[in-house]
């Protein structure tokens, strides 16, 4: 519905219904009845050889119209001006491909915990700036919102060339770039927003599955990743300690040496809470979460070690009841 809503004056709104098993697709048609603009679709049986995702948004694309096509996760909510804003800038960018990062709503503690280091994580790992400059490799893409030419999806060969990748929105990132095109991503929280996840199962599920895969032409990056988070946990669980051991050193003679380690642990801890507080802040959630720091970074290097060993080893990713078995 908040497709339907958009003010962008001519849209067609094709939604896909994989395989529910619930009244989703009569629902659909029940809106399409009174709307022309949406066509629901009902997903086939998925080909060997190829993921759910790709093939559910290659059939979706198969029967699109437009010179622009629009991937929305079914999980996405727009503001009414998100496609004409879009597009606009699209436009005023020269782009080919372009991909928003959304407002992340976070709604349970485990949300709270961990999505803002993951989030974080993927800022520094994927610049904008970086993806932005065509004289460099760096590619990726928010599946949430994903917004490229007709032209430029069938030149690439649209969702099949990507048939068989996991994390399907990093893969035609890099199709696109790779071939000479121009990918743009931008912040587009003002007029995207998801709830990626809503409990610490289905989060371990999604982000052991896509970490390691997005990451595997970059695996420096994924160890540097799980290396930070350990450190970030190791730092968060000793830093308060190091004070107090400081004031035993010092009772005991350790005289302004101790002083000094009394006042630098105290003020790389006050640091550390400091800029956690500051994303909270910003992800609109209370400052306190500062505080839970060592278990988020904890459940953040477990997922991303767990992803790892996952794929090295040959146990695959399962994802809404189906298992992958892929390697890197």
């Amino acid at each position: 519905e908040a497709a339907l809503r958009q003010d962008y004056p001519n849209l067609e709104v094709i939604v896909l219904d994989d395989r529910s098993t619930d009244s989703t697709l009569t629902l659909l048609k029940d809106i399409a009845s009174r709307d022309s603009r949406l066509i629901p679709i009902s997903g086939s049986d998925l080909p060997e050889g190829w993921a759910g995702k790709p093939y559910a948004l290659y059939q979706a694309s198969a029967a699109a119209s437009g010179e622009w096509l629009c991937f929305v996760d079914a999980d996405t909510f727009l503001e009414p001006n998100a496609l004409s804003s879009i597009y606009a800038k699209a436009v005023e960018t020269h782009a080919d491909m372009f991909t928003v990062m959304t407002w992340q709503i976070l709604g349970t503690f485990w949300e709270r915990t961990v999505m803002p280091l993951v989030m974080t994580a993927l800022s520094v790992g994927f610049s904008p700036r970086k993806v932005n400059d065509p004289s460099r490799r760096d590619a990726i893409a928010n599946g949430q919102f994903i917004f490229i030419k007709r032209d430029i999806y069938d030149l690439i060969g649209g969702h099949e060339s990507v048939k068989d990748q996991i994390v399907e929105d990093k893969a035609i990132s890099e199709q696109v770039k790779w071939n000479g095109h121009r990918l743009v991503v931008a912040d587009g929280k003002q007029v995207v927003s998801t709830r990626m996840y809503t409990s610490l199962e289905t989060m371990w599920e999604g982000w052991t599955k896509n970490i390691y895969l997005g990451l595997s032409d970059r695996p420096s990056l994924l160890w540097l990743g799980a290396f930070g988070a350990t450190l970030s946990l190791i730092a968060a669980l000793f830093l308060p300690i190091w004070p107090l051991l400081g004031l035993v050193w010092y009772l005991n003679g350790g005289g302004w040496m101790a002083v000094a380690v009394i006042v630098e642990a105290l003020l790389v801890w006050g640091y550390l809470v400091y800029i956690r507080s500051v994303v909270a802040n910003e992800m609109k959630i209370p400052r306190w979460y500062a505080w839970t720091t060592p278990l988020g970074a904890g459940v953040f290097a477990a997922m991303m070690l767990t992803s790892a060993w996952k794929v090295l080893t040959g146990q695959g990713v399962t994802w809404r009841g189906r298992k992958y078995h892929t390697t890197s």
